[in-house]
């Protein structure tokens, strides 16, 4: 199950890699239509139909058909943004009002905490007889 999770989720990074979309996958169909369209019309092999329509010769042959749209791969969503920030560092000193710790103070008071007010038999744990 975990090798049949890693493919799905390889195969996933690989079309989203090459930019490939279920939009596209749908428009193979016009793809495959259009090819034989080319080869029944113009006698084009599918390799000169893809140079035609996705090589060099795709610029100047964008103009002769209108169905160029419905096929795969012709989407333009590349988009680059750039959103450009401006920091400003400003001075900030810092002053060391720092005096020195010269004399010891002797107010330590310790106080045990022990107190003979209270009953310490009744405050012991159980015992064994």
């Amino acid at each position: 199950m975990s090798k049949l999770v890693a493919i799905f989720y390889t195969v996933l990074i690989l079309f989203q890699s090459l930019n490939i979309s279920f939009e596209d996958l749908s428009k193979f169909s016009a793809l495959m239509e259009h090819a034989s369209y080319h080869q029944e019309t113009y006698g084009d092999s599918f390799f000169d139909f893809l140079s035609e329509h996705y090589g060099e010769a795709s610029v100047q042959h964008e103009s002769d058909h209108s169905e160029h749209q419905d096929l795969p791969f012709k989407h333009s969503d590349h988009n680059c943004c750039h959103i450009n920030t401006s920091f400003t560092l400003q001075n900030t000193e810092f002053i060391d009002s720092y005096e020195a710790f010269i004399e010891i103070p002797l107010n330590f008071h310790y106080k045990e905490s022990f107190s003979l007010f209270e009953k310490p038999s009744v405050f012991q744990p159980p015992q064994f007889a």
